[in-house]
């Protein structure tokens, strides 16, 4: 499992459409656009990594009140152990019409080097 995998089934199960990158075709009224922003690993003493943390940021597009959205996102995410990094409000974008609200997190998932 990675990052990017857990986080739209998350959404999924919110039932709430989502896309990595863009969202291609006529967006809905509300839909959660994934950006991957980093995978690190730690340094360790042999330099042969253990453990990876992958980190991304959920764009949240909503044209209603996005508020009860971001705090199920949110508990969700908590609930599957993530860990958040970052919760921001990007503003209102009058051309569209949508409420934009992003949340960054980032979750450690053991390195197989495949």
């Amino acid at each position: 499992m990675n990052l990017l995998s857990e986080i739209n089934a998350i959404i999924d199960s919110l039932d709430i459409p989502v896309e990595t990158g863009v969202f291609s075709g006529v967006p809905p009224d509300e839909y959660v656009v994934i950006t991957p922003l980093a995978d690190i690993f730690e340094v360790h003493a042999d330099n042969r990594p253990q453990a990876e943390t992958q980190e991304a940021r959920l764009s949240l597009f909503s044209k209603c009140n996005y508020i009860k959205r971001k705090n199920q996102i949110v508990k969700a995410l908590l609930n599957a152990d993530f860990t958040i990094t970052g919760r921001r409000f990007i503003g209102f974008e009058a051309d569209t019409n949508y409420y934009h609200f992003c949340i960054d997190c980032s979750k450690n998932y053991e390195f197989k080097g495949d």
